[in-house]
């Protein structure tokens, strides 16, 4: 069984630990954190790949989106146990889009204490879900031309 910790992305503590067998999917995961966290359930969501800094990598979508066949596309594609290693402990999951709920999830640990039977568990809760996503500002990191075009030098443009 795994022991994971979901942590929303904003100024107060929120967070769920939950359990789920090492043999469930992502999709499962989903679900999970929805129910934790009191979420309908009706919109789309993704789990994104992360590095060590929990900076964003690929894409693993709730439903396969694209025309390509072949290959794993979608959250019911991956186990829990092939997902999460040693080396990859973690995991974004962004749910509805429009408002962009962030979450940190993080495998904590493998353990035995409770009955399969009673799997999907939360264990732990702390804090509410505000009645809106925390608002999300998405900045990408100015290009060679444009610190060339807004360097220092210049107080102001002259037309």
């Amino acid at each position: 069984m795994y022991k994971f910790r979901i942590i929303l992305d904003t100024k107060e503590d929120v967070i769920r630990e939950i359990a789920l067998l090492r043999d469930f999917t992502l999709e499962d995961l989903h679900q999970t954190i929805v129910n934790a966290f009191g979420f309908d359930g009706m919109e789309m969501a993704s789990f994104y790949h992360t590095d060590a800094e929990w900076n964003q990598e690929e894409e693993i979508p709730l439903f396969n989106m694209s025309e390509q066949v072949g290959g794993l596309s979608q959250m019911s594609d991956y186990k829990l146990d092939v997902i999460f290693n040693k080396q990859h402990n973690k995991l974004l999951y962004v749910y509805d889009f429009l408002n962009l709920w962030t979450f940190f999830v993080e495998f904590i640990s493998e353990f035995h204490e409770v009955e399969e039977k009673s799997v999907p568990l939360l264990l732990f809760s702390l804090g509410d879900l505000p009645k809106e996503a925390p608002k999300k500002e998405f900045e990408a990191p100015p290009t060679d031309e444009e610190d060339e075009l807004y360097n220092d030098d210049y107080d102001s443009f002259y037309y």
